[in-house]
């Protein structure tokens, strides 16, 4: 786990930095930078809005007397979405626009229900329901 971590926090910001650079060369410095916020503010407009759309399903699923499983999970990828389009860069950028299309955030659902079953079945995580 420590390996990941490690990764995940000193080669995305090494490639991202690659990224922005070469990309800056092709495209001069002032448009990569436009390029990267008026990402930034697409993803951040859009995870509003999505947002509060399963919000508002949570809400019904809630009245209806449902436990809102999906939606929770919906949620959970459209908040790491715009934690993501927080991080300036290209990578980061696409990563959370794919989460917050629909089509493609199923598949990063589906991918999250599979590793969770996996865990409670390895009993690596453990659900207490209280009354």
């Amino acid at each position: 786990m420590l390996l990941k971590l490690f990764l995940a926090f000193t080669l995305i910001p090494v490639v991202e930095i690659y990224l922005l650079i070469k990309i800056g060369g092709h495209l001069g410095a002032f448009n990569t930078v436009a390029l990267v916020v008026a990402t930034g503010f697409a993803g951040a407009y859009l995870a509003r809005l999505q947002g509060m759309q399963t919000m508002l399903r949570v809400r019904s699923s809630l009245q209806q007397g449902v436990m809102p499983a999906e939606e929770m999970l919906d949620a959970m990828l459209i908040f790491t979405a715009g934690i993501v389009l927080l991080t300036p860069g290209f990578i980061t950028d696409a990563l959370g626009l794919l989460l917050l299309i629909p089509e493609t955030r199923l598949l990063f659902k589906r991918y999250l229900r599979k590793k969770l079953d996996t865990w409670m079945e390895e009993q690596n995580v453990r659900i207490d329901r209280f009354p």
